[in-house]
């Protein structure tokens, strides 16, 4: 059966512009911290992002996603004017080299969101889903930006000690449904929805949501995917982050397969490829 989300096209209205998309797409991970659980996404300098950028746009991403506050687990809680310093001159140089990229802004809190909107990013990405500071459907409304819905239980500092569910994906869509309806009831428009693989997660309960994301389809928005180098990789195969590209791959193609509609990745070359394969195979089905 061939995928209805996107045979009617996904649609986001970016602050009044509106762009349409037929296949899956690619969003590129640019983190401006000290301490991302993958160290060759922590880009430190406007030269580094720059650079990191462009070579992501020219691989074919079509979001740029810029984060200042790491959510590994245990990470370190910062103030948000160290976010902020981190964040806005990333947003504001990638603005000006390239005016046309979108960019998301990866935060949870609804001042961060705000400025990063104003000085040029078009996307929310909450890793808390509304939950830290609901304040954020507000800013996404008033900006007119997408809002990235990711699911979590707890903070980034605790969340791994929340992993009980009686019925995991049934879980899952009952905090979705409740969510989107909160961010609708705020002017919410356009919902992207992320499953938020590690976040909260064990090792097999990752995979659970791979297996059954055909089901999150049911709430009729798009379908965000992270699972690039992350530990649910690496740690079942045994080898390290930096060996984890070709799992990361594999996920991924999984990923396109079950129903993603995004791929959030260290790595857009690789995601592209796959990407553009899986959409070559769904065109003949």
């Amino acid at each position: 059966m061939k995928d209805t989300v996107f045979n009617s096209e996904i649609t986001f209205n970016c602050q009044g512009i509106l762009h349409e998309f037929s296949n899956p797409l690619i969003m590129g991970i640019i983190n401006a911290t000290p301490d991302s659980f993958f160290e060759e996404s922590r880009k430190n300098s406007t030269a580094e992002i720059l650079t990191q950028a462009a070579t992501f746009i020219t691989e074919g991403a079509t979001i740029i996603d810029i984060g200042g506050y790491s959510s590994r687990p245990g990470s370190k809680h910062i103030s948000e004017s160290e976010e902020l310093q981190r964040i806005l001159p990333a947003i504001q140089s990638i603005r000006k080299q390239f005016p046309t990229v979108l960019i998301s802004i990866d935060t949870f809190r609804a001042k961060i969101a705000d400025q990063a909107l104003i000085h040029g990013a078009n996307i929310i990405n909450d890793i808390s889903g509304g939950q830290a500071e609901p304040e954020i459907f507000k800013i996404s409304a008033k900006h007119n930006a997408p809002f990235i819905m990711m699911h979590m239980k707890g903070t980034p500092q605790n969340m791994q000690k929340n992993t009980d569910y009686s019925h995991l994906i049934k879980e899952l869509i009952l905090f979705f449904s409740n969510q989107i309806k909160l961010a609708k009831k705020h002017g919410v428009k356009d919902i992207i929805i992320d499953p938020g693989l590690g976040f909260s997660k064990t090792l097999d309960q990752n995979y659970d949501i791979i297996a059954n994301l055909s089901l999150f389809k049911t709430l009729e928005h798009p379908i965000l995917i992270g699972a690039s180098r992350k530990s649910m990789l690496y740690k079942l195969l045994g080898i390290t982050p930096n060996e984890s590209l070709n799992a990361t791959t594999a996920i991924n193609t999984l990923s396109l397969l079950n129903g993603a509609n995004i791929l959030r990745v260290h790595n857009v070359k690789e995601a592209k490829e796959a990407q553009v394969i899986f959409s070559k195979v769904n065109s003949f089905t």
